[in-house]
């Protein structure tokens, strides 16, 4: 068993959490990670009204009766407006679900102070994905349960500063009171043991989570997590100030194409969809879209099952911590 502020406060087993993925962190999975002892996403945005996302949730519940989070992300979007978010998050409030991940905006900003009020006065748990010390402290100061701090290495879309997992962990840890979570660089026992030495009580980790049984992606897109190494990853979309990390493949060269010769948003957003993406993990195209994946791809060697992928991290994770404590004698 592990003890630790995320362990207590949600009720799990291991102090590690699914992150947010379109179209793949799904009721199915979700459970799936709940049911292991880790803590599923149920990813809102995979929902176009308030009738589907509760009707998720519902799935979702009668799959595992264990916590699961739910990803709202507030980040530019054609296809999810502001009136989706506050859907979002009047349907967590209503159906009291145990945690929200915010990405992106705050939601203070994004949508207004009595929109937390609702979630807190619902006895949901809040946390805010950030890339930086200032970003962790607004969070703090709004009444955010806790922090997820995420590296340069995740997949996604890491803040422009850049700053690595190995520094912003103990940097965040060291400035709010509110529990930290690691993400970024995630997918192992040995990394979970690293990000609670650095000060985090918990990690989150996502592109793992799509090399297991469970994941209904294509089996071809698995396979690939598993030969592709940590380099294999490159950062897109700095030019229109949505920074994205993603998998090299034939899609990201031609974004990158059109950034370097100073395209805009009308060229790139065809490229970009979630249909593509969608379409992507269906057929197992590897070069049809943007595959969001983080560099912690580069210990990935296998697919097990949530269950397995999890007893195995948890086991590592305290011989690792044991090794360490040795060699500190």
């Amino acid at each position: 068993m592990f003890k630790t502020e995320i362990t207590e406060m949600f009720g799990i087993e291991y102090p590690i959490i699914c992150g947010a993925m379109m179209w793949l962190s799904i009721p199915p999975l979700c459970a799936a990670i709940s049911n292991a002892g880790g803590m599923g996403n149920l990813t809102a945005g995979n929902y176009d009204t308030e009738e589907d996302f509760r009707n998720a949730i519902k799935e979702t519940r009668k799959l595992t009766d264990k916590p699961f989070m739910i990803n709202i992300t507030a980040l530019p979007s054609i296809r999810i407006t502001t009136e989706h978010h506050k859907i979002y998050a009047k349907v967590c409030a209503e159906e009291k679900v145990d945690g929200i991940e915010v990405s992106g905006a705050p939601l203070d900003r994004a949508l207004g102070m009595e929109y937390i009020d609702s979630l807190k006065k619902a006895g949901v748990k809040l946390f805010h994905k950030v890339g930086s010390v200032r970003h962790a402290r607004h969070a703090e100061k709004v009444g955010y349960d806790g922090i997820y701090a995420a590296g340069i290495e995740e997949g996604g879309h890491p803040l422009n500063d850049d700053v690595s997992t190995m520094i912003l962990t103990p940097r965040i840890a060291d400035s709010v009171k509110i529990p930290v979570v690691t993400v970024g660089g995630i997918a192992d026992g040995r990394s979970l043991a690293a990000a609670l030495n650095l000060g985090a009580h918990g990690v989150m980790m996502a592109s793992r989570f799509i090399a297991t049984k469970e994941c209904m992606v294509h089996d071809n897109i698995k396979q690939q997590l598993v030969k592709k190494q940590e380099f294999e990853t490159t950062i897109f979309g700095k030019s229109i100030g949505l920074q994205g990390r993603a998998l090299m493949n034939k899609t990201i060269s031609e974004i990158i194409e059109i950034e370097e010769r100073g395209g805009g948003l009308e060229e790139l957003i065809p490229l970009m969809s979630g249909d593509r993406i969608q379409k992507a993990w269906e057929t197992g195209d590897v070069d049809q879209a943007p595959l969001m994946v983080g560099q912690s791809i580069g210990l990935i060697n296998d697919v097990p099952t949530c269950k397995e992928l999890l007893e195995t991290m948890a086991k590592e994770a305290k011989e690792t911590l044991a090794r360490a404590n040795s060699m500190a004698t």
